[in-house]
Order: C-alpha cells, then structure tokens, then sequence
C-alpha cells in the first residue's frame, strides 16, 4: 500500500461529490425538490426510529384531542413528504418569479420551520420527550431539505 492511498481516496470522493452537487444544480428545481424530500424523509424517520428505539413514547394528540395515539412507523417519512409538497411548490414558484429565489426560499421556509415548532409544543396529552423528538424531528427534515433546494436556486433558472 503507498503512502498516497488514503488522499487519493479523499480527493475522488470530493471530485464525486462535486460532480454530484454539479449535477444537481442543472436538474429542474422540482426533480431536486422531490430528491431533497426523499433524502429528508428517510433521515427524519430514521431519526424518529432511533427515539423510538431508546424509549421515546411515540404518541402523541392534535389539538382538542382527549387522549394521544400512536405515531406509526412510517410517520415522520409520511409527514414530510406531506409538507415537503408546500416547499417544492414554493420552491418552484420562486423560481420562476423572484428576484433572488434561494433567499427568499431560506427565509421563507426557516420561517415555517421555526413555526411548526409550535405545533409538538402545544400537543396535548402528549410526554415532553415525545414533543422534543417531534420539533426535533421539524429541524433534521429542514437541515436536510432547505440546502439542497437553496443551493439549486442559486444557479439560476432551469
């Protein structure tokens, strides 16, 4: 083994991840919306799988609910993609009509980001951890998400 292995190795992982970013920012702003939330999706669940896995109790209630139900596994996947469908339109509308779309998209949706918070905050009937795994869950989706469609935005239009 030569002494330049493990730097020849790091330098042809960052020129792949190069040319993936690349690759990305040439794509339709709603194809890497889509790719974005699936990636977002995946990590969030895994998130609230890990919570479920050291004990987290995974119920939680709407408002004006009487008493909490189970969040099912699948929930965070399903509950991102579900809300990920407001960002890519967005996303995409930005676009095509404002004069800096990846700003405007980063404020917007760390906005909404910081708002859903409120919504695991107030849950009734649901255990604090349960509320903190939720609005944690709100940030590793947007940690995930928001990137990855801002750095798209700022190369222009598709």
């Amino acid at each position: 083994m030569s002494a330049t292995t493990p730097q020849t190795r790091s330098t042809t992982s960052s020129l792949s991840s190069a040319r993936s970013a690349r690759l990305l920012d040439t794509r339709p702003v709603w194809l890497v919306g889509v790719l974005a939330t699936l990636a977002g999706a995946v990590v969030t669940e895994a998130f609230g799988l890990i919570a479920r896995g050291v004990g987290v109790p995974m119920e939680a209630a709407s408002p004006g609910a009487t008493e909490a139900a189970e969040i099912p596994v699948g929930g965070f996947f399903g509950g991102v993609l579900f809300w990920s469908v407001v960002g890519i339109v967005l996303a995409v509308s930005l676009a095509r009509w404002a004069k800096r779309p990846a700003r405007t998209f980063v404020v917007t949706t760390v906005a909404l980001t910081a708002l859903s918070m409120a919504g695991p905050a107030v849950a009734p009937h649901t255990a604090t951890s349960t509320q903190v795994v939720l609005a944690l869950s709100h940030l590793v989706a947007a940690a995930v998400i928001i990137p990855v469609v801002a750095r798209r935005l700022s190369h222009g239009r598709p």
